[in-house]
Formats: structure tokens, C-alpha cells, sequence
């Protein structure tokens, strides 16, 4: 008897590769920074005035005669990081501060932001839904996280502390800097009047 050949069944025995998604798996979209980072709510500029845009903060390895203060299993002291600014221009550069953090790969909930006077509008913002909701936010750690110099000692450590000294009273700098360079895990920047930084934090940065 003479062979029949089999029909080929190419839809279901050679079918090639399968060019829809696996159930389930969708193409990833971008992740907007949430909260005060959101372009679809942006966050609200502190004051009008235009401030210079700061240096990156430089994570340079520290040579033989300068202070580890970087490296972490080295030293638990954070490096620290001036810019000049007044105290009417000090939010303004902290708001680009954190831009340019965010900017260059650091992650919002890894950065924390203090003031000394007047709060930052996002945080004037959230705490008008009540204090539950604002410190949950910082509880959950996900995004940038703004807070003035009463909620220093509350506010939990996080890699990045920056300090906006935009008012207040002397004591309160002198009290709200070294708190905010105890909390700070890698680096502390502060914005406002080098000298008044300087005499507040008792060393010349």
C-alpha cells in the first residue's frame, strides 16, 4: 500500500516564535516620581526668585589626606555639601538640589528635606490633609520627603539630608544642622548663609 504523506499541520506543530506578550507581562511604562515630583501635579516652587543651579554633589573617593567621610564602613560621619544662597533663595535651592539628585539617579525616597523657617509649600500642602496622612507618607519612604525644624527629631535617617536655611531663629539652625547631619546616612547638603552654616554646625565647611 502506498504511504500517504501527513498533511502538515504548520499552525500548530511549526508555528514559529510567538510575537504577542506572555499573559500577564506588559511592556513597562515609565514610573513618575510620586508626590511633590508628579508633572502631572508639579511640586510648587517655593518662591519666585531665581536661584544659580548647585554643583552635582561629588561622590569622589577620598585621597590620603582627606577625611574618609563618604565611605560609610569607614566613618559614620556623612560628607557635607554648602551652597551659598539666602535666606529668601535657600528653598529655591533646595528645590534644585533635589532635581538635580533625582537627575542623576538618586532615589526620591532616599532624600529628605529640612527647613529652618518658612515650610515648603508640599509640606504646608500634605499637612493640610491632616498629620496621619503626611507622616505616613514619610513612613513609607518612597518619595522625597519635606519637613520643617519642628518634625527634626521625629523625621527618620536617610541617605540624603538637605537643609534649607531660609529663616528661623539662630538656635533654630543650631539645633536643626547637627540633628540633620546625625540623620544624614551619606551626604548632607545645606543651602543658605555660609556663615551663619558654619557657626550653627561649629566647623568651616
Amino acid at each position: 500500500m502506498p504511504l500517504i504523506p501527513e498533511e502538515p499541520h504548520i499552525h500548530e506543530s511549526a508555528q514559529g516564535p510567538r510575537v504577542t506578550p506572555a499573559t500577564g507581562r506588559t511592556a513597562p511604562t515609565p514610573r513618575p516620581v510620586p508626590g511633590p515630583r508628579s508633572t502631572a501635579s508639579p511640586r510648587p516652587s517655593a518662591r519666585g526668585t531665581t536661584v544659580a543651579r548647585p554643583a552635582p554633589p561629588q561622590r569622589t573617593s577620598p585621597s590620603a589626606d582627606q577625611p574618609r567621610a563618604a565611605v560609610a564602613e569607614d566613618s559614620p560621619q556623612p560628607q557635607i555639601q554648602l551652597i551659598p544662597a539666602p535666606a529668601d533663595g535657600a528653598l529655591d535651592a533646595a528645590d534644585e538640589t533635589v532635581d538635580l539628585l533625582l537627575d542623576t539617579g538618586r532615589a526620591p525616597g532616599d532624600v529628605l528635606v529640612l527647613t529652618t523657617g518658612q515650610q515648603h509649600p508640599w509640606a504646608t500642602h500634605e499637612r493640610s490633609f491632616g498629620e496621619a496622612a503626611y507622616w505616613a507618607q514619610h513612613d513609607a519612604g518612597d518619595d522625597v520627603f519635606y519637613a520643617d525644624v519642628t518634625a527634626v527629631d521625629r523625621a527618620l535617617s536617610r541617605p540624603v539630608v538637605i537643609v534649607a536655611v531660609n529663616g528661623g531663629s539662630d538656635d533654630d539652625a543650631t539645633r536643626t544642622l547637627p540633628a540633620a547631619l546625625a540623620k544624614a546616612g551619606a551626604l548632607l547638603i545645606v543651602c543658605g548663609d555660609p556663615q551663619r552654616i558654619n557657626s550653627a554646625l561649629g566647623v568651616s565647611v
